[in-house]
């Protein structure tokens, strides 16, 4: 069984950096794709990030591509969020998830439906 648990989160002033960590155990990174996602209350959740199970295919919202930046550590079983030049839109509890593809992709999805195994999430809260 497949676990995910995020790490990094907290209060940080606009402007600042945050860099977010999603330990997993129970999948092979190599057919796993990792997302990032958020929820801000009363809003819906929505994608950040993703990652494709070759490591080599990223994809992010609209509203974070220059500012946020997805990795892997094979080794250390962590997919990383790097988070930068934070404003108070960006507060949200942020989840990571697992789509077991079983297979090599260069590609991943944002897709929330698509990700079977998610953590209990993490709080980051930008203001000042």
């Amino acid at each position: 069984q497949g676990r995910l648990v995020e790490s990094g989160g907290g209060l940080v002033q606009p402007g600042g950096s945050l860099r977010l960590s999603c330990v997993t155990s129970g999948f092979r990174l190599d057919y796993t794709a990792i997302g990032w996602f958020r929820q801000a209350p009363g809003k819906k959740r929505e994608a950040v990030a993703c990652i494709g199970s070759s490591g080599g295919g990223t994809d992010y919202a609209d509203s974070v591509k220059g500012r946020f930046t997805i990795s892997r550590d094979k080794a250390k079983s962590t997919v990383f969020l790097q988070m930068n030049n934070l404003s108070a839109e960006d507060t949200a509890v942020y989840s990571c998830a697992a789509d077991d593809v079983n297979d090599i992709r260069d590609f991943c999805s944002k897709s929330p439906v698509l990700y079977d195994y998610w953590g209990q999430g993490t709080q980051v809260t930008v203001s000042s």
